[in-house]
Order: C-alpha cells, then sequence, then structure tokens
C-alpha cells in the first residue's frame, strides 16, 4: 500500500489524537456484565467476565446455534479480542452480523468500529448504514459514535464538523452526557476549527450536562464561570455549581475554587486555604498546589521542606505527576540520583503519565543505566507517543527516520508520527515535516508546503527553522511565495490544506 501524502495526514491525524479518548469500549474491556443481561447467556457472559474464557465459550456456543443474541455477541468479542477462540476479524465481523440481527445493539458498535478504521470505503459505508439504523432506536450512543466519525474524516472525503455536531447534539438531546460534553468541548476549539468557536454555546451544553448530575460537567462549567473567558463569568453561579460537585465528593472543586482565588481574585492566602481543603480530602493536585506554594512562598513563607514532604506524601499514594516531579528533581542537578530517579519515573510511567514514559525511553536509550536498552526505550517511547504525547511521537518518528535503536527505517511511519507532533504544536516535528517535504522523502517534493511548515516551525521558536525558512524563499517565485502564505494562514486557522500533493511513484513505498 501506497503511504498517504503528508499533507493530507496532517488533517487527519490531527483529529485521531484529539478524539482518541472518546472512542466508545474499548477491545479488552469485558463483552457485558451480570448487571446488564439476565437472559440465558447470563452464565456465560460472567464466565467470561471472570476470564474462564474456555467455560464462557462452551456455554455461549450451544445458545450462538440457537440464535441467541447475547452468545452471539459474546462470541464475536472473544474473536475479535482472542480470548477464548483464535483471533479472526472476519470471525467477528461474522458473529456480530448475526447478533445483529438477533437485536443486539452492542453488537452493532462493535462491528461498526472495526467497519470505520478499515481503509476500505464500501466497509466503512457499511459501519455509517449500520449505525445510523440502530440510532433510531438509540440516538445516545450511536449519535455520539457517528458524530466522532464525521469529525475524524471516517465517512466522509474530509472532517465534517457539521455532520458531526448534528449528530452530537441528537445524541445529547437522547440524554447522553458524554455528547454534551463533546459539544462544549468542540465549541471551546478543543476539537479545531476555531472559525466555529463559540463559549457561549460551549456554557450551555456544560450546563446541560451538568444539570444531569454529570459531577465532571458541573466542574467544568463552574470552572468556566469561575475564571472563563471575562464576559461570561457569573460568580455566584460558579461558585453553586461546584458547591453541588463538591457535595458529590467531586474534591477537584477545590482545585477550581484555589485556581480562581489564585488566578482572576490575586488573593494567594485564599488560594492556598482552598488547596489546603482538598489535600485534607486526598485530592492529588490540590497537593501538589499547595506544595508549589510553600516551596516558592506564595501566600505564605517559604518553607521547602513543607513543600517537599507533601509531593512526597502524593507520591507515596502513587500520584503519578508527583512520582515524576521527584524523578526529574533526582535526575537533574549536578550530582543526579539515577536509583531514586528510576524508581520514580517508572512508578509515574507505569501509571501512563505519557511525560515519565518518554522520559523512562529516554533515559533507556541514554546508556545511562548501566547499558543501552533500545527494545525497552522505544517500547516506553511508543506507549507515550500512543497516549498522543507531542514530544514522545517526534522522538519515535526520529528513530524510524534513522532507522536506529533497532527500529527498521520506515519513512511513512515517521512522516505520520511527525505530524501528529507538529498538530499538537511541537516545533522539531514541524520543521521535520518541512524538510521532508523540501527533500522529497517518502512525498512528492513540495517546496511550497515546505516553507509553510518551516515557518510554522520558526514560529513555534524552532532556531533552526530560519534558515531554512531563508532556502526555501529564494527557490520561490513570486506567485508561489504568495500561495505559500495563503497556505500557511489556512494551515494556522484549521482549516484543511488545499489538494495534497500527488506521491512521487519514484520513492521507495
Amino acid at each position: 500500500m501506497r503511504p498517504r501524502s503528508i499533507s493530507k495526514l496532517l488533517v487527519l491525524s490531527a483529529l485521531t489524537v484529539t478524539l482518541h479518548a472518546q472512542t466508545p469500549p474499548p477491545a479488552d474491556a469485558a463483552p457485558s456484565t451480570s448487571a446488564t443481561v439476565e437472559g440465558p447467556a447470563k452464565s456465560a457472559l460472567e464466565a467470561f467476565k471472570e476470564e474462564r474464557f474456555s467455560k464462557a465459550i462452551e456455554l455461549a456456543s450451544p445458545l450462538a446455534d440457537r440464535g441467541d443474541g447475547d452468545a452471539l455477541y459474546l462470541l464475536g468479542f472473544a474473536a475479535e479480542t482472542g480470548k477464548g477462540l483464535e483471533t479472526s476479524r472476519e470471525q467477528a465481523l461474522i458473529y456480530y452480523r448475526k447478533a445483529i440481527a438477533a437485536k443486539n445493539k452492542d453488537a452493532a458498535y462493535r462491528l461498526s468500529f472495526i467497519l470505520l478504521a478499515s481503509e476500505k470505503e464500501e466497509e466503512r459505508k457499511d459501519a455509517l448504514a449500520t449505525l445510523e439504523t440502530v440510532a433510531k432506536e438509540d440516538p445516545a450512543v450511536a449519535g455520539r459514535i457517528l458524530g466522532e466519525a464525521y469529525l475524524r474524516g471516517r465517512l466522509s472525503a474530509s472532517p465534517d464538523p457539521e455532520k458531526a455536531l448534528s449528530w452530537w447534539k441528537r445524541s445529547a438531546d437522547a440524554g447522553d452526557a458524554a455528547s454534551n460534553l463533546l459539544v462544549a468541548r468542540f465549541y471551546e476549539g478543543q476539537f479545531g476549527f476555531p472559525e466555529l468557536k463559540n463559549p457561549k454555546e460551549a456554557l450551555a451544553s456544560y450546563a446541560k450536562a451538568a444539570g444531569t448530575g454529570d459531577v465532571g460537567a458541573m466542574i467544568a462549567l463552574g470552572s468556566r464561570l469561575l475564571s472563563g473567558d471575562e464576559k461570561n463569568r457569573d460568580e455566584a453561579k460558579g461558585r453553586e455549581w461546584i458547591k453541588k460537585a463538591i457535595e458529590a465528593k467531586e474534591y477537584a472543586g477545590y482545585l477550581a475554587l484555589g485556581d480562581f482565588e489564585e488566578n482572576v481574585k490575586k488573593n494567594l492566602k485564599a488560594a492556598l486555604a482552598e488547596y489546603e481543603r482538598g489535600k485534607d480530602v486526598g485530592q492529588a493536585d490540590c497537593t501538589l498546589r499547595a506544595a508549589d506554594f510553600y516551596i516558592l512562598g506564595k501566600g505564605v513563607e517559604k518553607d521547602q521542606t513543607r513543600g517537599l514532604a507533601l509531593i512526597e506524601k502524593a507520591a507515596e499514594s502513587g500520584n503519578t505527576t508527583a512520582n515524576f516531579r521527584l524523578a526529574v528533581q533526582a535526575l537533574s542537578g549536578e550530582k543526579p540520583d539515577l536509583l531514586k530517579g528510576y524508581k520514580h519515573l517508572l512508578v509515574a510511567a507505569n501509571g501512563n503519565l505519557p511525560e515519565a514514559q518518554n522520559e523512562l525511553g529516554l533515559l533507556y536509550l541514554s546508556g545511562k543505566l548501566s547499558f543501552a536498552d533500545g527494545p525497552a526505550g522505544v517500547a516506553w517511547l511508543t506507549r507515550a507517543a500512543q497516549g498522543g504525547f507531542a514530544q514522545a511521537q517526534n522522538n519515535l518518528a526520529t528513530l524510524f527516520e534513522r532507522g536506529a535503536a533497532g527500529v527498521p527505517q520506515n519513512i511513512e511511519n515517521a512522516g505520520q508520527l511527525y505530524i501528529l507532533a507538529a498538530n499538537q504544536g511541537n516545533g522539531a516535528a514541524t520543521l521535520a515535516l518541512a524538510r521532508l517535504l523540501s527533500e522529497g522523502v517518502g512525498t512528492k517534493q513540495d517546496t511550497v508546503k515546505a516553507w509553510c511548515f518551516a515557518s510554522l516551525a520558526q514560529e513555534r521558536g524552532v532556531d533552526d527553522a530560519k534558515k531554512i525558512v531563508e532556502d526555501l524563499t529564494a527557490k520561490l517565485d513570486t506567485k508561489q511565495l504568495i500561495e505559500a502564505k495563503k497556505q500557511l494562514e489556512e494551515m494556522k486557522s484549521g482549516k484543511p490544506p488545499a489538494a495534497a500533493p500527488a506521491e512521487d511513484p519514484k520513492k521507495p513505498k
């Protein structure tokens, strides 16, 4: 398969990074629970949940032969995940289609996830038809999935924000709190498309979700009413929503109140008091904020010992950020404590903190732990990159481009990773894309677009970009330079690039 061009991937990859956390049930989740299934397949589903996979298949198979939808779904899930059955995409689809015919909605969703990931347009269209049919009875979940698929460009030639919003709003109207939050985040510009930002609509969506009892939405709404766009602030209402969240034992409310006092009211003593309240009920972020206040002497006399003790306390409770901070402290300075730094990095990395995973990967590659461990380093960088961490994506891309640390050289993988990082503002990755396009590595040479990326990298503070911009400018005629500046403005506005350059058939695939 030919690699897709760099400029085409620019839009799609950015959406994947932004939205990956919103994708419905992962493939490693249990297919159902005894709390939601009371039919004949209940025992089989319970066995699967308890990881007695062979027993689950034994119990489900005769029921599936008789057309039981839950049993067919379980067999499809087993085939998809390789738990109890041999992994088989095609067999999973067969089971899911039979389960859908038996009115199992979960099977429709899992089948759609598989088909939406396909590079075959006819399979994605099949997913669309399936989801639209299910949406007639279950617009809440189906609408959320359709909205994401349209925003990712999986059901249209390019990302379609209008259709995404339409489906999310339909899902929200059907009672799906998650879709309310997606609409709110969209209107805040978190998914790109800055020209469609609408702070008032965002607040309205947060309010709608908060009104359903979603405590996360209460925090989001309250914090924005307190510390958001100045023209939309309402301290009384903001405090009211935060109070409701705290009463529901969502103690991140203290963090929102502290942030308001610290950054809006500029009352450091009041801010510390809120952070202390959060600390006292075990809110880790409040503990770390309080620690910083003591270390820096903000609103209180400096007390380095007390501040570090709070970070240590948070780290002992397993807080990933606290462990990462202790790791950075141990590994920096004139006499790094490699053992202590490694210990804290490992805890933070295992806690899925991408920053820690990236640093741990680099530490393994550096050879500072007695010897360089390429496979371990690459594995941790990969986890961080999959978690959407731009620096790790750039680091891993560099390994793929150079064929270093045991990673086989793969320009397509490198280009895709550079794009993911560049779409999050990573300057080094942005400059790397300029270089690839300028030299025609992995894609057709495109000096105009290379100039755009180099200029963007310069704006992002990359020192080496200035010389590259100057060199590329010298290669462009007046008409090309006008076009380059136009494309740069479109790129910065979040609009999809113009037509993608065709791939160079002379380049290795």
